[in-house]
This record gives structure tokens, C-alpha cells and sequence, in this order.
């Protein structure tokens, strides 16, 4: 049956709606009239957007984005366009080039608190233009609004947009499918005190009324479309780069990322030309729930990346390397997820072993590679196996369950195993001519696959079976094997301690860097006294460092052996970062660590809840669901 058919095909109850009724008094169209694809309802088969041009008014006193949505779209041939909303007002649609208008029916089917509901949109056959009169509300998980309070200088309020996965559509009126790509322009309006950027074109300083025009020339997927208003300034790093952070982390923000220029360098050296022109990086407030969003011509990062030493700027060779693997070549759907983070962690150990030497690279790699060991153990241990698999089975499901190490480091050492097998010289040809050949196109895990097999595997004789680390649970036996000495002696280190011996004297936490540190910790295996906790605390300061790798991490360690000196700084900790691979690890050992813990953090929760983004409190708040 087709989409047509069905949406037709409604039950005899349901009233017809004229376009200037609210968008609470649309809400009866059942569900099952329109098919959900790769987490969308957008029937992109049949008329798809090729640009979007956004006329939006930022409005800080109601925390409302309100304005049009312009779509210009390829039609072929149908008489109803489908896009995703989530808790948007639909004023009204019109269709036609702007200044030619003509108002249209609409329809809003019923509301699923994952996928928000589609919006049917009455066109004809020859329809290119179609214009989404809207504003958001309350329910908008994309956006983040800061109070004043909540940002450095304590004067102006903040606002930024998270669009991956499927939350673009409670900001903007989209067909909101990773496997869709369209240019993009847009006119803000903010307050006349704050500059507004986007991932496109970007001014570097505020201008007197507030108003700003952007452009993004290359087709993007919706996941990419990003906005932040703030208080905001600009550090030139290079001519193709440079940095945008609050005027108090301005100078701290220029000088831990000094190195982007270097990475951008060592990047195109390897895989070709960077095609976005421009590599800015923004840091934003504390609340903001990743490392990075690799919104093109503007990553979005946490300033808990900011250590002082350098040590954590990995994260943004991630987001860097993105701009080939994710923005370049997509993943067709959230089940292929693997496909934008497997190539964009092995691409991002590159270029820091370019930057920083294959040792520091190596130690980055074992790092991660004990966190996938950990979750591949919880996975199984929790009978979701089929989770440790690269290909994914995400259909009414969240697709923020496959944001896992699975997809970003199991999806890594697939690639380093094929590069050890194959070499690395072939490799690299490998990978150049894939970006090539498939640059602002989607692929699919099965498309990847035949490409794979048939210029590489096959090509060269290869004796490596890809299907057991696509379909197969668990890490394959070929896994290439990673070591590091610095790693072998930290672990020796936390032996000793923990059989009665003792720090060396005058060792400080500068003389090792972060992951050499973590490695350190994690040797302990969750079990240390308080004293010996107390005693390394007063020689190196892990809980109060200012570190939040290592903080995490001494954190979890504490609250497992009852340390209770930390809860001050952990309480600190808890309600200023927002990063959610921090909060987690934190929050579900003191769920299940004691009753006493548990209402402990609960306690902490409640004072933290409103400085995190939706993204994270939803996890949060999964977790004591989880462990009542």
C-alpha cells in the first residue's frame, strides 16, 4: 500500500482540520496511518528538501524560536508532504516561492513521546515550496536555555541546540533523517548584547542590531544543523580556524586548542582536501552533554576538555576527523551508526599519533579499548549481547542506545585489524578513495560491506572474515593487540599501593599524563582503603584537580570504597558539569553502590537536575528508575 493510500485511510472519527486551528486541537490522526523509516516519519521517497532557508527570532524572555521554515523540495509527483515535529506550534503552511503564497490544510498525527508526531501538509503534484509557520515550546528537548547564572559572567543568558539524533525536529519543522541531505541558509534575530553562530558561515563579532545572515553550501544531514547564542568571543587560531568561547575561557580556549591548525594538516595529509573550509571549534557552558558535536564549520565542545595541558584535546581530533567520516559520508540510518564513529575514532588516533607521536597514541587507544572491554562484560552480563554487535537493531528504540563504545571503539579496532593485516600504506588508499568516492552521500553497513570486500578483502586476498565483527556479539579473537610500557609501570605503581606500599616520594600529577593516570586508577579494579585513598589524594589531588577524566574516575573509585571525603568536591563536580560521560558512571554507582549512597545522590540530582540538557537528565533519570 502506499503512503498515499494510508494516509487516507484514517479512522471515521477523526475531524478535518482547517491551518489556523493550535496544534493541541490536530493531535487525533492515528499513528499507524504513516510508516515510521529510520526514526522518521518524512516520506522522503516521495518529496524530499534539497534547501532549507530558516527566518527565526530568538527570544530569551519566553525561551521560544519562533519564525518560518522555508523548504524548497523535489517532488515526485505526490499530494502530501510528511515532516517530524515534536512538541512544535504549527501556526500555519503555506506553499509557493516567498511573496507568492498560498495558505494549505495541515494535519498532526498522534504524538509518541520518542519521534514526536508527523505533520501532514495538503500540496499537489507540483509542489516545490513549502513554507512551516512555527514556534517552539517547553517540550523542545533540542534546546538548552541557560539563565544568566548559569554562564561565566553571570550577565547574559545562553542558548544552545543539540540536534543528534532525532532532536532537530523539536526545533525546526524537518524531515528529520540522517539519510536526506540539503544546503541551508538562515536569518536570526537575537538580542542585540549576544552573538548568534551556526554550523555555516560565521561572523566573529557582534554587530549592533542583533541580526545575522548564514550560509551552509554543502548538503548536510538535519542531526547537523546547529545553533548557539551567547556571549560569545572569537580567537583566530589560523586562516581556516580558530576558536569561539565566553569572554572569561577565551584565552584558556586559544591556548589548549592551539594545536587544531597541525591536526587539520595531519588530517588532510592522510585522506584529502578539508571540504568545509573553514575548522572553528565553540566551547560552550558546562551543561552541555557530550565532548563534541561535529556540527560542521563548528564543533561544539565542553569546556571540561579545557585541562590546562593540553591532555584532552583528542576530543576535538575527533570532531575534526568527522568532517571526513559523519559529515562526509554518512550513515544511511541509526543502525549503521557505527559507520560516522568507528572510522571518525581510528581517523582521530591517527592524526594524534601525526601530531603527538604513536606513543601518546597508543595510550589513548588502550584507554578506550578498557572501556569497551568493560562494556562488551556489562552487555553480556546483562543478557543485551546483541548490543556489542557494529550493526544494530534500533527500531522503537531510542537511537541514543547505540551511542555506545561499541559503535565508536569496537567500530575502531575493526579498522585497525584490517589495517594491521593488510598494512597501512593500502589502507590509507583504502580510506582516501572511500571519502572520495562517497563524499556527501549516506551509506548503508551492507553497502560499506560489498565496498569493503570488493577494493580491499577481495583485492588483496585477505584472509578476514568482516561479518563476524558487523553480526557477530562480543570482541572476535583477531582483535588487534594494542600495549604501552608507560601503562605496564602505572599499573606495577597501583599494585604496590594497593599490597601496602606507597607513592614515591615527591611524585607529582604532573610528571604522567591524563590517560597514563586513569590507567592508574582503573589498575586498582574498584578496591582500595580510604586510607591509601587519602594518602595518594594529599600527594596528587585527583579530587580536586580541575581534571574531569580523572576526577570520574577517583570519583567512582570512592564512592565503591566508602570515601566519603570526596562527596564535597564529587557534589561540585555533579551539579557544574552536564558532560554526560561523566554524570553517568557517577550516578549509577551511587544508585546501586548502598541505599545510603543512593539517597545520597538523588539528594545531589535534584540541586543538578535543571543545569543539565534533556539528553543527560533523561539518562539520569532512567538510572534511579532503574535501581528503585
Amino acid at each position: 500500500m502506499s503512503r498515499i493510500t494510508l494516509i487516507v485511510t484514517v479512522f471515521t472519527s477523526i475531524l478535518l482540520f482547517s491551518c489556523q486551528q493550535k496544534q493541541e486541537e490536530n493531535q487525533e490522526k492515528d499513528l499507524t496511518c504513516c510508516p515510521v523509516e529510520n526514526h522518521s516519519y518524512s516520506n522522503i521517497s516521495e518529496i524530499n528538501t534539497t534547501h532549507l532557508h530558516l527566518d527565526i527570532t530568538v527570544n530569551f524572555d519566553k525561551k521560544v524560536i519562533e519564525g518560518v521554515a522555508r523548504h524548497k523540495m523535489i517532488n515526485n509527483g505526490t499530494n502530501s508532504a510528511i515532516f517530524d515535529v515534536k512538541g512544535l506550534d504549527i501556526q500555519k503552511i503555506t506553499l509557493g516561492p516567498e511573496g507568492s503564497e498560498q495558505e494549505t490544510t495541515f494535519k498532526i498525527g498522534t504524538y509518541n513521546d520518542l519521534l514526536g508526531a508527523p505533520l501532514f501538509i495538503d500540496i499537489d503534484s507540483t509542489t516545490q515550496f513549502v513554507n512551516i509557520y512555527y514556534s517552539t515550546t517547553q517540550d523542545a528537548d533540542a534546546l538548552d536555555w541557560l539563565d544568566a547564572r548559569l554562564t561565566g559572567s553571570g550577565k547574559y543568558p545562553f542558548l544552545y541546540t543539540q540536534g543528534e539524533a532525532i532532536l532537530t525536529r523539536s526545533w525546526i519543522p524537518i524531515q528529520d533523517t540522517p539519510k536526506n541531505r540539503f544546503t541551508y541558509t538562515a536569518n536570526v534575530k537575537v538580542p542585540k548584547d549576544l552573538l548568534a553562530v551556526m554550523s555555516a558561515t560565521n561572523p566573529v563579532e557582534k554587530n549592533a542590531n542583533g541580526e545575522y545572515s548564514f550560509q551552509m553550501k554543502q548538503p548536510i544531514s538535519s542531526y547537523l544543523l546547529a545553533l548557539a547564542v551567547g556571549e560569545l568571543e572569537y580567537a583566530k587560531l589560523s586562516d581556516n580556524s580558530g576558536v569561539y568561547a565566553e569572554p572569561y575561557m577565551i584565552k584558556q580556549a586559544r591556548d589548549e586548542f592551539k594545536d587544531i591548525p597541525k591536526m587539520i594538516s595531519a588530517a588532510q595529509a592522510m585522506y584529502g582536501d578539508y571540504l568545509w573550509e573553514i575548522y572553528d571549534v565553540l566551547v560552550l557552558p558546562y551543561s552541555f552533554p557530550y565532548g563534541g558535536m561535529e556540527n560542521p564549520r563548528l564543533t561544539f565542545a565542553t569546556p571540561t576538555l579545557i585541562a590546562g595541558d593540553g591532555s584532552l584535546v583528542s576530543v576535538v581530533a575527533h570532531e575534526l576527523a568527522h568532517s571526513w567520516s559523519g559529515n562526509l559520508v554518512t550513515n544511511a540510518t541509526w543502525n549503521d551508526f557505527w559507520l560516522n564513529e568507528g572510522f571518525t575514532v581510528y581517523f582521530e588516533n591517527r592524526i594524534m599519533e601525526s601530531v603527538y607521536g604513536k606513543e601518546i597514541a597508543d595510550m589513548l587507544a588502550l584507554i578506550e579499548f578498557q572501556e569497551l572491554q568493560r562494556s562488551v562484560d556489562e552487555m553480556m552480563a546483562t543478557g543485551n549481547g546483541k548490543d556489542t554487535r557494529l550493526k544494530l537493531e534500533l527500531h522503537d528504540r531510542d537511537p541514543d542506545d547505540g551511542m555506545t563504545d561499541i559503535a565508536y571503539v569496537k567500530g575502531a579496532f575493526l579498522l585497525k585489524t584490517i589495517e594491521n593485516l593488510v598494512g597501512r600504506e593500502k589502507f590509507d588508499d583504502f580510506l582516501k578513495n572511500y571519502f572520495h568516492n562517497f563524499q556527501f552521500e549516506t551509506l548503508t553497513t551492507e553497502e560499506f560491506v560489498a565496498y569493503l570486500n570488493k577494493n580491499l578483502i577481495e583485492k588483496y586476498n585477505v584472509d578476514f572474515d568482516v561479518d563476524e565483527w558487523v553480526y557477530g556479539e562480543g570482541i572476535p579473537a583477531n582483535c588487534v593487540q594494542i600495549t604501552s610500557e608507560r601503562f605496564e609501570l602505572v599499573q606495577q605503581l597501583a599494585k604496590s599501593i594497593q599490597d601496602g606500599g606507597k607513592l614515591p616520594v615527591g611524585i607529582k600529577r604532573s610528571d604522567k599524563i591524563t590517560q597514563e593516570w586513569l590507567a592508574f586508577i582503573r589498575a586498582f579494579d574498584g578496591k582500595l582503603s580510604v586510607e591509601k585513598m587519602a594518602e595518594i589524594d594529599a600527594q596528587l589531588h585527583f579530587r580536586d584537580s580541575g581534571n574531569a577524566e580523572i576526577m570520574t574516575e577517583w570519583f567512582v573509585l570512592g564512592i565503591q570504597n566508602e570515601y566519603m571525603e570526596i562527596r564535597p568536591e564529587m557534589e561540585a563536580f555533579l551539579i557544574k558539569v552536564g558532560r554526560r560521560k561523566f554524570l553517568e558512571p557517577l550516578y549509577i554507582e551511587l544508585a546501586k553502590h548502598s541505599k545510603e549512597s543512593r539517597e545520597w545522590g538523588k539528594e545531589v540530582y535534584e540541586k543538578a537536575r535543571p543545569h543539565y540538557h534533556s539528553i543527560s537528565y533523561k539518562t539520569i533519570d532512567k538510572i534511579f528508575q532503574e535501581t528503585k
